[in-house]
């Protein structure tokens, strides 16, 4: 008798064509940062949990990603961009250590327009990131274990491996700059898995999500 496929083995099935494509993607084709964010990942990212949901769920797209919280969404905004302003705070402070000198950007844009590219694509990434890696897969593991910490904690290992592809096309992601971006990216997954389940929103992480990148390309 066929034993027929659990709701989490197909969504880690897609999940697995996902990474596949993107690092298909990845290997043979490069792209200014802004064509990567805002066109191919929502087709490779997006586009597959889109039509997946549609077909198998009952129920609108966003609905069921959890994509925002009618009750908490105008606190998560508050929040996340305190959070931002802490990012940005530990940066300057880091740097200050560093250089022993005050430095408001260590890579400014060049003009106001690029820093609303800059700006526009963290959110972009973050978006298609935190769609499918906390609103599709961490969602349904949490609903099948009904453990927070356990699906939290596998999502993040994905969502690592999601980055796997831009690790071998980066020929600055060697020793210990490696190990510490492993660290940091799992760290910061589990911080906004746990803030997913917890605010029932991706509104949250996206925005966390957005300003720790953020804080990287200006500060770092």
């Amino acid at each position: 008798m066929k034993q027929k496929i659990t709701p989490t083995q197909k969504t880690l099935n897609l999940w697995a064509v996902i990474l596949i494509l993107w690092s298909i993607y990845r290997a043979n084709f490069h792209f200014p940062d802004w064509v990567d964010e805002f066109v191919f990942k929502p087709l490779v990212f997006i586009l597959p949990v889109f039509i997946y949901v549609r077909r198998n769920e009952k129920g609108g797209f966003f609905h069921n990603i959890n994509f925002y919280n009618k009750k908490t969404w105008k606190t998560d905004l508050g929040l996340g961009f305190l959070i931002g302003a802490a990012f940005f705070l530990s940066a300057l402070i880091a740097n200050y250590l560093k250089t022993k000198k005050f430095v408001l950007f260590l890579h400014p844009p060049a003009s106001f327009l690029s820093m609303v590219l800059v700006f526009a694509t963290v959110i972009a990434t973050a978006v298609s990131e935190e769609i499918l890696s906390r609103g599709f897969v961490l969602k349904r593991l949490y609903q099948e274990s009904k453990n927070i910490y356990s699906s939290s904690f596998f999502a993040s290992i994905l969502f690592f491996f999601l980055h796997v592809p831009i690790l071998f096309t980066n020929a600055k992601m060697v020793g210990n700059l490696l190990l510490a971006f492993m660290f940091v990216d799992i760290s910061l997954s589990i911080i906004n898995s746990l803030v997913y389940l917890n605010r029932k929103s991706l509104i949250l992480p996206i925005l966390i999500h957005a300003f720790y990148n953020l804080s990287l390309i200006l500060f770092v």
